[in-house]
């Protein structure tokens, strides 16, 4: 739950002050749609970054890791959508300098201050004339719109079915300041790095390192907590930038407006993976695992991502079934040492709340009561472990026949 402190608000990227951004339709793989999106902000920006854990990684995530780990300020990031650049050698690394320096070029910036991300089929070269071509047709139309932000969010879609923006406003020292997001994700995602892409911009003036360890901290509580299907993809980045518009007093690691901004960065972020998990390829519903009463922090989550990652839960939850044996079961294949005779767990959504077994042993309850609060769009399944004081969320959807259907047939 957010403070009252913390406001959400319309927009994603350009919401907060002093960030643009452009889409344009390039053609590098489909046709008739968006497919590049770019981001500026003419004032410097620190930056930080969290990226695949995949040892197989694309050549954008290691060209932009360099950039987001050191002190320099970066201005702009280049992004495109149909193809990933992974496992294209040499030649991926310098079509990602060429990207950096066509748009620095045109943006009168330092080539090392631009970022670029890709998303799409592993293995294919990128069409630089292509590229080229959407970076020239982008620069002129930036714009700080709210618009410009949402359609930047579409252009960067692959098997995505909606945009996935979020922003919120916040206060720091009477000062008002803003932070907003874009990502893309449908498929392919697992945590350590479920993101997919996902951008998020602020106005606030915030030190890097503490810049650097508030999207940590964020990301292992959300996107971190994101599973459709098991999958680690190569390209998962997620980058924050800061241009200090908001002229706040700086933000460091040890005051107290630190845990103002991260509260605000975790509401986005878990806006943000929610929106992912729930538009997982195929999805008819958002599952979230909520794990109550553990012995730690750690395995909460453990706990939690074993019962969405399981595909006999997922089905379940497609059909509509309160079929809590799969979970129990996911439970106690998770490594986690737990007493299973002391286990509560319910079923929830906006249908309304029903408990299905308690210290381990099933109740009487109503099938069609279950299958009614299992018919919503957004389902929790609550597991009370009834061993500690930590909890934990994770965040996926059910496994669909259109699952198989989207993945069959993906390079064609």
């Amino acid at each position: 739950m957010a403070s009252s402190n913390i406001q959400k608000i319309e927009g994603g990227v350009t919401a907060a002050t002093g960030f643009m951004a452009a889409h344009t339709g390039a053609g590098i793989k489909y046709t008739g749609r968006d497919d590049m999106a770019m981001i500026y902000s003419p004032l410097p920006c620190r930056s930080a970054g969290t990226y695949t854990r995949n040892v197989v990684k694309a050549a954008p995530v290691e060209y932009d890791r360099m950039r987001t780990e050191n002190t320099g300020d970066l201005h702009a990031v280049v992004i495109n959508a149909g193809i990933a650049n992974a496992c294209t050698g040499a030649q991926g690394l310098k079509a990602c300098q060429e990207t950096s320096d066509k748009a620095a070029e045109l943006l009168g910036i330092r080539s090392n201050a631009v970022l670029v991300a890709s998303t799409g089929v592993i293995g294919m070269q990128l069409p630089m004339d292509k590229v080229f071509a959407g970076i020239e047709a982008m620069t002129p139309n930036l714009s700080e719109t709210i618009e410009a932000g949402h359609d930047a969010a579409k252009a960067i879609m692959t098997t995505d079915t909606h945009p996935k923006e979020c922003a919120v406003t916040f206060e720091i020292q009477g000062k008002k300041c803003t932070l907003g997001g874009m990502t893309k994700g449908s498929g392919m995602i697992h945590p350590n790095m479920g993101t997919m892409l996902c951008f998020i911009t602020t106005d606030c003036e915030i030190e890097k390192w503490a810049l650097m360890e508030a999207l940590k901290a964020s990301v292992n509580d959300s996107f971190n907590m994101v599973s459709v299907d098991g999958d680690t993809s190569t390209n998962d980045t997620c980058v924050l930038l800061a241009n200090g518009a908001a002229g706040n007093p700086l933000v460091t690691m040890d005051s107290e407006d630190y845990q103002t901004f991260l509260e605000a960065l975790r509401f986005v972020t878990k806006d943000l993976a929610k929106q992912i998990a729930g538009d997982g390829e195929g999805a008819s519903h958002l599952f979230i695992a909520h794990v109550l009463h553990a012995n730690s922090d750690s395995e909460a989550r453990v706990l939690a991502k074993s019962v969405i990652t399981s595909n006999l839960t997922k089905a379940a939850i497609f059909g509509k079934d309160a079929n809590w044996g799969r979970i129990l079961c996911a439970l106690g294949y998770s490594g986690v040492h737990f007493h299973p005779e002391n286990v509560d767990l319910y079923f929830e959504s906006e249908n309304g709340k029903i408990k299905l077994v308690e210290n381990g042993v099933a109740l009487n309850y109503s099938e069609e009561e279950a299958t009614k609060i299992l018919s919503a769009q957004a389902v929790t399944a609550i597991c009370d472990m009834k061993d500690g004081e930590a909890e934990a969320e994770a965040y996926g959807c059910d496994l669909t026949y259109d699952y198989v259907k989207i993945n069959a047939d993906y390079r064609s």
